[in-house]
């Protein structure tokens, strides 16, 4: 499960920001009547979801972005060949450009809670640690700091224990490649449970239905999804997978070499069937809507991380989707033990304190330097719960929504009227 990250330097990132799982104490009947909002873990309450809202380029998809990155950097950066550079912009403004970017996450794996943080340039790696808690207090597993030295032994510190020939991996590290990267490639078993926490645990996006680990949720789940699709008031009964052969040009036609004009795909396409004529089958890219496409995609990883208390992690989630809809998918999250869900989103009806907690609910706002600022309804003190804070939002109140001022008589002087 994730408890909480921090970035700074990372697009419209500035200093560090931070979003934080763990539940801020509140006490009152409206909280109370929210309890499948939270859920307790080693003693301490976490939130299932948190809403991220803004006007249009204050931050809410750098938050996402970065979250991203850091995971398919984990994920990748073993592949890093020499001289690669890393695809994100650090701050543009007041020579952050400059300074490195940093990233650290706690999250709980296995029932022990760690805190792996790196920071880099667009060109090297400059700093990477690992800790974790065995108490209260925080324990070195490794460090790494580029600066200090140059041998491998100057630059890395292992704590006793933790890795099988730590050197080894330590010297084939490159400056673009993260160390635990590079060990779980190694075979260290520590390195890979870091690792698969990341790949199986934490969800950034939704993957694209037609990829083969989409269509294995899909047939793992499928009664459940089909139901689930009912619950949402669609009037589909079944969907069919299939792989379908098709003929599509050549890139490169040679016929020279032998490279075919017309050479042969295997694509997978989805049908659904509805209630009406279960005799008819409709190709659900092709001829289903936009918001039918939308909340399928996110059933299907949706319902594996509610079952097994992952966390999803989703840019404008709701894009396409009713206000009903969208309060069903974040209603499945808080319907489970312990699932996550962090989402931005521009629908203002889930601004509702009758929904979420004061906690759960987070704007982005951009400061006069061009930097996203961070934070939570809970921070303002003089909010009370029987108060309309979607009203509020719009009202300008929280900050964090878009000042436009033209009028009609204003726009027409674009067009020279």
């Amino acid at each position: 499960m994730l408890l909480k990250f921090f970035i700074s330097n990372f697009y419209s990132i500035k200093d560090t920001l931070t979003v934080d799982f763990e539940a801020e104490r509140i006490s009152t009947e409206r909280a109370k009547a929210l309890a499948d909002n939270v859920f307790s873990e080693s003693g301490k309450k976490y939130l299932k979801s948190i809403g991220v809202f803004g006007p249009n380029a204050s931050g809410k998809s750098s938050i996402y972005k970065a979250l991203l990155f850091c995971d398919r950097l984990v994920l990748e950066s073993h592949i890093n060949n020499e001289g690669a550079t890393f695809n994100f912009m650090p701050f543009k403004f007041d020579g952050y450009h400059e300074k490195p970017s940093k990233f650290c996450i706690n999250f709980i794996c296995d029932g022990t809670e760690y805190e792996y943080s790196f920071s880099l340039t667009r060109k090297e790696i400059v700093s990477e640690s690992l800790y974790y808690y065995p108490g209260k207090r925080k324990a070195k597993i490794f460090t790494r700091n580029e600066q200090v030295g140059k041998s491998k032994s100057e630059i890395f510190s292992f704590a006793d224990g933790f890795f099988v020939k730590p050197m080894d991996v330590a010297q084939s590290t490159g400056r673009n490649t993260l160390f635990i990267s590079r060990a779980s490639q190694m075979d260290r078993e520590l390195a890979k449970k870091i690792y698969n926490f990341f790949l199986t645990e934490l969800y950034v996006g939704v993957p694209q239905i037609r990829t083969d680990y989409a269509v294995g949720l899909f047939e793992k789940n499928k009664p459940l999804i089909i139901e689930a699709l009912r619950m949402a008031d669609s009037d589909i009964v079944d969907i069919e997978v299939r792989k379908e052969k098709i003929n599509v040009p050549a890139i490169a036609p040679d016929l020279q070499f032998g490279i075919p004009a017309i050479q042969t795909e295997v694509i997978t396409r989805f049908f659904t069937t509805h209630k009406r004529n279960s005799n008819i089958k409709f190709d659900l890219y092709a001829e289903e809507s936009t918001g039918t496409i939308q909340i399928f995609s996110l059933l299907i990883v949706l319902l594996d991380i509610c079952k097994r208390g992952k966390t999803l992690v989703v840019d404008e989630f709701d894009l396409s989707l009713h206000t009903e809809l969208a309060e069903f998918i974040i209603n499945m999250v808080h319907a489970s033990k312990g699932a996550q869900l962090l989402f931005t989103s521009h629908n203002t009806n889930l601004i509702d304190v009758k929904k979420f907690r004061r906690d759960q609910i987070c704007f982005t706002n951009k400061r006069d330097d061009g930097s996203t600022e961070f934070y939570s309804l809970f921070d303002f003190k003089d909010f009370r719960e029987n108060m309309d804070a979607e009203k509020g939002y719009l009202q300008g109140r929280f900050d964090a929504v878009p000042y436009v001022t033209a009028s009609v008589e204003e726009i027409r002087k674009l067009f020279g009227e």
